[in-house]
């Protein structure tokens, strides 16, 4: 593949960028250039000059509608732009970005985002929806039961649960239960609340 990106990373800690940058830089099937902004009142502008493909930037360093507005702007409406969680945030200020990474997300969870964000395009038309039987056990999942109480809650052998999840991951490719409570609140599958209690 080796397709050139240039990465723009926006987070105020050192050791978030710096994790995040030895992850972005073994991703061998892309050629990844990757500026650091520290300096969010110079977003836009750094943004524009360094001509970034993605946007990852930490949402509580920005306003609750700048992505949205910076969407709207010619210069920029062509940027992907990912929110980097490293604590919960709420749904709505995620909806205008494009793709999540958390700070637990695996290295390999990472690369596959970041890899389906660049070529996002093949992405969609390849794009599986999850059976209702499958959201069910995203759900679950999210309540942190394990695969046999999932099992006896859903009233499913374990072996069907082990199948629905591992039919999950390959659809979504998400692979941690942080990343699918992550895509649950995105996709309204639960609610912050619910998460809470």
């Amino acid at each position: 593949m080796n397709k050139k990106i240039h990465i723009a990373l926006a987070e105020s800690s050192v050791i978030i960028r710096s994790g995040l940058i030895h992850v972005l830089k073994q991703i061998g099937e892309l050629d990844i250039y990757i500026s650091e902004i520290s300096d969010i009142s110079q977003l836009e502008f750094l943004l524009c000059r360094y001509k970034s493909d993605v946007l990852i930037i930490n949402p509580s360093l920005t306003g609750h509608n700048t992505v949205r507005e910076m969407k709207q702007t010619a210069e920029l409406s062509r940027i992907r732009y990912v929110a980097l969680l490293s604590s919960l945030t709420e749904p709505s200020v995620l909806e205008s970005f494009d793709e999540v990474l958390s700070v637990y997300d695996s290295v390999q969870e990472i690369k596959m985002k970041i890899i389906k964000l660049c070529d996002a395009e093949k992405t969609v038309e390849n794009r599986q929806e999850l059976s209702s039987r499958e959201k069910e056990i995203i759900v679950e999942v999210v309540k942190g039961l394990t695969n046999k109480q999932i099992a006896e809650e859903l009233y499913l052998s374990a072996h069907t649960v082990i199948t629905h999840r591992r039919n999950i991951a390959n659809k979504l490719q998400i692979h941690s239960p942080a990343g699918l409570t992550i895509y649950a609140i995105l996709n309204k599958l639960v609610r912050l609340e619910d998460i809470k209690n």
